[in-house]
């Protein structure tokens, strides 16, 4: 079994510091909390990113201010900018986190429209189409985000007809957001067994199941996102201080479990990403 990959979420779009005061908003609350997360395990940091207000933006030149801050102290990290952005954003805006210099390693691409809470998230055909083709001609590795049990097939169509990249193919289980598929063992089983042999996975339980969900993933060989953009609290009540708290729970259950933590080196080579130019 590789070791264990994790991803620090570690704003999203939507969360508020009305909800967690450590959720992140600036560039330089962006970066203590990127590091809080590398510091004590993450090997990813998925990222989205806000302006000073805490309103989501996609803004090209955003992106390169916090991936530039950030490796600044993380040299090694494995970013994964967001392309879903916030719901009601159009496509062209979406993709700015792919202009950026250097080119990002990896990039999300969610796999199909879905209800997400009160709202749609609109993934269309010609959409995903769009950001496949981004994405094959810049040399960026997908992470494809599913929501839904039927985005695995919708995307794996797409790589049949060379529409978006293929082998190896990296995808992140989105589950329990409200609308969506919910977070069980079961449902998880069933996306890990549906995708192409030699892929490589992540869970990310939303909300309440978030530790549940990275148990389950841990045990089965998968790898685990957790962070603010998922889930603000270390247990029922206790709001988490940091990305790292909730990174190092994750840790905690690993050790319990025997299973080591892939430092980014490691995660590149089970990723099937080069090595980073120094």
């Amino acid at each position: 079994m590789d070791k264990l990959i994790i991803t620090a979420a570690i704003c999203g779009a939507e969360v508020t510091k009305k909800q967690n005061p450590a959720v992140p908003y600036t560039v330089e609350e962006i970066v203590r909390e990127a590091k809080s997360a590398v510091d004590v395990g993450a090997a990813i940091v998925h990222l989205h990113v806000r302006r000073d207000d805490g309103t989501p933006t996609q803004d090209k030149a955003r992106f390169q201010e916090c991936e530039e801050a950030i490796l600044k102290v993380c040299p090694d990290v494995i970013l994964i900018p967001s392309t879903g952005g916030a719901v009601g954003m159009t496509p062209d805006e979406r993709l700015q986190s792919t202009d950026t210099d250097p080119l990002p390693e990896m990039a999300t691409l969610d796999c199909g429209t879905c209800n997400f809470g009160d709202e749609i998230f609109d993934n269309t055909m010609p959409t995903m189409r769009a950001f496949g083709k981004r994405m094959m001609e810049r040399g960026i590795k997908p992470e494809y985000e599913c929501f839904e049990m039927g985005h695995i097939d919708t995307i794996l169509n797409m790589v049949r007809k060379g529409e978006a990249p293929g082998a190896p193919m990296q995808f992140n289980f989105v589950l329990g957001v409200p609308g969506c598929t919910p977070a069980t063992v079961g449902n998880l089983c069933w996306m890990a067994n549906a995708i192409p042999a030699g892929s490589t996975w992540t869970v990310t339980g939303v909300g309440r199941s978030a530790f549940q969900m990275a148990a389950a993933a841990i045990a089965m060989g998968g790898n685990v996102r957790v962070g603010f953009e998922d889930n603000l609290y270390l247990s029922k009540g206790v709001l988490a201080p940091s990305n790292g708290a909730l990174v190092e729970k994750v840790v905690r259950i690993a050790n319990e479990l025997g299973r080591g933590i892939a430092n980014s080196h490691e995660a590149r080579e089970i990723l099937g990403l080069a090595p980073r130019n120094k």
